[in-house]
């Protein structure tokens, strides 16, 4: 992907009329009418994005965005920035929860190494760096906007190219110390939040720990003045690589029509990030969880969307939106293989008013 503009164009609205057919082979069943809920209107939006009321979303990839964030100087984290590589290199020798769960949910994980500090080694690991790191946001800009934008297409391509080896179901998730204090950032930016309000203790910070970070986070908004209507002057000055990235996984998505998952609170505000700069491409995501991340809520609330999972789950890598997928599992199991009415020989319930 060359051009981050062409992309957004070439985004179209899903199909409304696959989606009006997926209704009714739901209300043929023999069930209570939308007794399913969110397993019913997931496959309906899934009908919608492929195009046919016979979706078969069985080919899944989880795409982890690894980055390294300068922030980490401000002791905002508990752990160093080394972390981030290893354990990118770890999802290349398949040893990280997200990897283990994947097992089970029979989905591929693409470790991306987008902007950690150092290139990794793992064959496994895609290394498609922008720069290694990127700036203390609470001294200056973590990026520049061309990089950004480069972070941004990045993603794109990610997803596209995994869209022609033949998969059809992204799941977004990511890996980078520091990266729930550029999230909280961008969410106390973009919703005009008191940074307290959104800010949690990450992978378990202390209370000195919490106020370090908040205090990183407001200096950060206040030396870099973040433009709130314009999304890659957010990214830019306040947000991360990994966060550039999943935003070009989200339109990566929409422009190849393919179904993405959001995971939890840094997938959550990446997808809204992705909606500023193109509305259309909000119908190709799924939400899937509420993690416990103070602000993961007001995100999901500002989407417009809801989150059927609430399981306190916050330990990021796309985890979440993992466990999503057997539900999506058994929404397609009842879709295909419940009886109909006259099947189960019982009379068809009706809509009523």
């Amino acid at each position: 992907m060359k051009n981050l503009e062409d992309m957004i164009n070439g985004i179209r609205p899903v199909d409304r009329q696959a989606m009006e057919e997926a209704w009714k082979c739901w209300d043929s069943l023999c069930k209570p009418l939308r007794g399913l809920g969110w397993l019913e209107e997931v496959l309906v939006q899934i009908a919608g994005i492929y195009g046919t009321p016979h979706p078969h979303p069985d080919r899944r990839a989880v795409v982890i965005m690894g980055a390294d964030n300068g922030v980490v100087e401000e002791g905002v984290t508990q752990t160093d920035s080394s972390v981030t590589i290893q354990v990118l290199e770890n999802m290349g020798d398949r040893l990280s929860t997200a990897c283990v769960m994947c097992n089970l949910a029979g989905c591929e994980l693409i470790p991306v190494n987008i902007g950690a500090l150092t290139d990794g080694r793992h064959p496994k690991i895609q290394n498609r760096v922008v720069r290694h790191g990127t700036g203390n946001i609470a001294k200056g800009p973590a990026m520049s906007q061309e990089e950004c934008i480069k972070a941004i297409l990045t993603g794109a391509d990610v997803v596209c190219g995994l869209r022609e080896e033949g998969y059809n179901l992204i799941v977004t998730g990511e890996m980078g110390i520091g990266n729930t204090t550029t999230s909280s950032a961008c969410a106390a930016v973009l919703f005009e939040q008191d940074v307290e309000t959104v800010t949690g203790r990450g992978a378990g910070l202390s209370t000195e720990g919490l106020e370090r970070k908040i205090h990183a986070i407001q200096k950060a908004i206040q030396i870099n003045q973040p433009d709130k209507e314009d999304a890659v002057d957010v990214i830019a000055k306040v947000g991360g690589l990994d966060i550039a990235g999943m935003v070009g996984c989200y339109l990566g998505a929409a422009y190849c029509r393919m179904p993405i998952l959001i995971d939890g609170f840094i997938s959550a505000i990446s997808a809204y990030l992705a909606g500023m700069l193109c509305r259309t491409a909000k119908e190709y995501m799924v939400c899937t969880h509420c993690s416990a991340e103070p602000a993961s809520r007001l995100v999901v609330e500002r989407l417009g969307m809801s989150a059927p999972l609430q399981a306190g789950m916050h330990l990021g890598e796309g985890t979440g939106a993992i466990m999503a997928l057997s539900m999506i599992d058994q929404a397609v199991n009842v879709y295909y293989h419940l009886a109909t009415w006259d099947g189960g020989n019982v009379e068809a319930y009706t809509h009523q008013v």
